[in-house]
């Protein structure tokens, strides 16, 4: 079951994480996803296990964007943050919504 329409009110700018050159980050062409933004700071865990204090959380359709830690966000607002984690939730068939959760710094 996919995330509701009705719950994507807000639209992001994400540009992927493709690694680093000589002159800094590089990034992929920019993405308009979709979601619905939760600007709450909360302690969240990164994947090599660090805790970290998001400042906002994305959670948008699992097929909507990939967006590896790092990458750069704009927020409706225009703030620009980066991706801490993405973390994928699947229902496993029950009748709840399937969704990305991307945590931002």
């Amino acid at each position: 079951m996919k995330l509701p329409a009705l719950w994507l009110r807000h639209e992001v700018t994400v540009e992927p994480y493709e690694g680093d050159s000589a002159n800094g980050p590089l990034y992929g062409a920019p993405v308009a996803v979709r979601c619905f933004l939760d600007e709450r700071t909360r302690l969240v865990r990164a994947g090599d296990g660090r805790e970290v204090t998001s400042g906002a959380t994305v959670y948008c359709r699992l097929d909507a964007v990939t967006a590896p830690p790092e990458s750069r966000v704009t927020l409706p607002g225009g703030r620009t943050t980066t991706v801490i984690e993405q973390v994928p939730h699947d229902g496993g068939g029950l009748p709840t919504p399937d969704h990305l959760e991307v945590q931002l710094v």
